[in-house]
């Protein structure tokens, strides 16, 4: 059972990066292994919305970080394995896409090291001791202990084989056990992941999601930053019981996106199982994740921005209607058209958003006269992110604060970047204000 989520949100969320931005997938992309960094792009691809597969996951990530486990193979030698028993091309005199005879005997060298350091490593006391890692262990030694693989562990742990028995070790690795050795590579790339995504907990201090069964309506996250941020102001969210919707307001630059991306890069990652940059989160399971911060107009269809922020809403209206849990982002619900509009508007959606109690919904908005109506709703709650005043210069905290904001400071800011000057007299101001990063 997996989180439902589209193309939208992973680039909202910038989950993978482009050509000229990495993504969160690269801050957690730590493997070692070409199959274990295929394997986490698919899970990136592929956060669950089952409690216990995330539950399972995380205590094997976190019994790996507090035991400090290292990845047990020397990359050489891994890489090496894996292009021999990967060739399945055998050598003739009229061909060259097999392997030469030295590159066959270096790849059974490098299999049978393989071979004897993963029993090596699966006996070790630290994987005898990982319970929750006892179905992938018990899968690995099952394959291990066939009779076939005998001749490896008695004679050679070394990877040393006499000339003579190298085209049968050959014969035998990449013909008659090749689908035996190629799940154990599987295993072992299961295993980087693993280890991967528990060294990035210690590292950098993340913490792994407590998660809870679906529908209990819990959201309690302590210390929330983005992990790209350098300098993060953490905040503290809770959206717990029926209070189901958001309205978050701020004035331009106060920091409203980066909180989005924050906020929905954590309930992601938390659906997957993975350590979070917090100190602490609590979350419901989820059916699905749908966030809306950067919606292009769609010419394809012919369709404005506003229309495509209508369509967005029916995709999440009709995802509801399936009596679906959802958690949902919309920073500035229908910008693309007028002031009234945009505020009527606001105000109905986010009031039927409002009674679907076992979703969570956040808004950011510019129109806090719809906070004065919607304060009369029931489930609805309000945050807000502050400016102060330095004479004409704002001044961002970043840290949430609850209640409704009218801060308002584009035209204080278009005045301090002196753009009217420069249309009326042609000059030119020196300097650029120095913000936190934005993401």
């Amino acid at each position: 059972m997996l989180l439902e989520t589209d193309v939208q949100t992973l680039e909202d969320l910038r989950i993978f990066g482009k050509r000229d931005q990495s993504g969160i997938f690269e801050i957690y992309n730590k493997t070692r292994t070409r199959g274990g960094e295929n394997l986490l792009r698919d899970l990136f691809r592929q956060p669950s919305a089952d409690q216990k597969t995330i539950t399972d996951r995380v205590a094997i990530f976190t019994y790996f970080s507090q035991q400090q486990v290292a990845f047990p193979f020397d990359p050489a030698m891994f890489d090496l394995a894996e292009k021999y028993i990967r060739n399945r091309t055998v050598s003739t005199g009229a061909s060259s896409q097999g392997l030469g005879e030295r590159d066959i005997q270096n790849g059974v060298s490098a299999i049978i090291q393989f071979l004897n350091g993963l029993r090596d490593f699966m006996e070790n006391e630290t994987m005898v001791n990982a319970t929750m890692y006892a179905t992938q262990r018990s899968a690995i030694y099952a394959i291990l202990n066939e009779a076939v693989f005998e001749p490896v562990f008695k004679q050679h742990r070394d990877g040393k084989v006499a000339f003579s028995a190298i085209a049968a070790y050959d014969l035998l690795f990449r013909t008659k056990i090749y689908a035996k050795i190629e799940s154990l590579l599987n295993q072992v790339y299961l295993l980087d992941v693993y280890l991967a995504i528990a060294g990035i907990a210690r590292e950098r201090n993340f913490t792994f999601p407590t998660v809870h069964a679906k529908g209990t309506r819990i959201l309690t996250i302590d210390g929330l930053y983005h992990p790209e941020l350098k300098q993060p102001v953490a905040n503290d969210v809770t959206m717990a019981g029926t209070m189901s919707l958001t309205l978050l307001t701020g004035a331009n630059m106060a920091g409203k996106s980066t909180f989005l991306r924050s906020i929905g890069t954590a309930v992601y990652l938390a659906h997957m199982g993975f350590p979070i940059a917090a100190k602490a989160i609590d979350i419901s399971v989820m059916d699905g994740l749908y966030t809306t911060i950067n919606l292009p107009d769609n010419l394809g269809i012919g369709a404005s921005h506003f229309y495509a922020e209508v369509l967005r809403v029916k995709k999440i209206a009709a995802e509801l209607g399936k009596g679906r849990s959802l958690f949902v982002i919309f920073d500035e619900l229908f910008r693309g058209t007028n002031v009234k509009d945009a505020h009527e508007a606001t105000v109905e959606v986010a009031t039927a958003f409002a009674r679907k109690d076992t979703s969570r919904f956040i808004i950011s908005s510019h129109i806090v006269e719809a906070a004065e109506q919607l304060s009369q709703v029931d489930g609805v709650n309000f945050w807000y992110l502050p400016t102060q005043m330095e004479g004409t210069k704002p001044v961002y905290t970043y840290t949430l604060e609850p209640g409704v904001t009218n801060d308002r400071h584009g035209m204080l800011i278009i005045q301090n970047e002196g753009i009217l000057d420069i249309l009326k007299n042609g000059k030119k101001k020196l300097g650029t204000p120095k913000l936190q990063t934005t993401l």
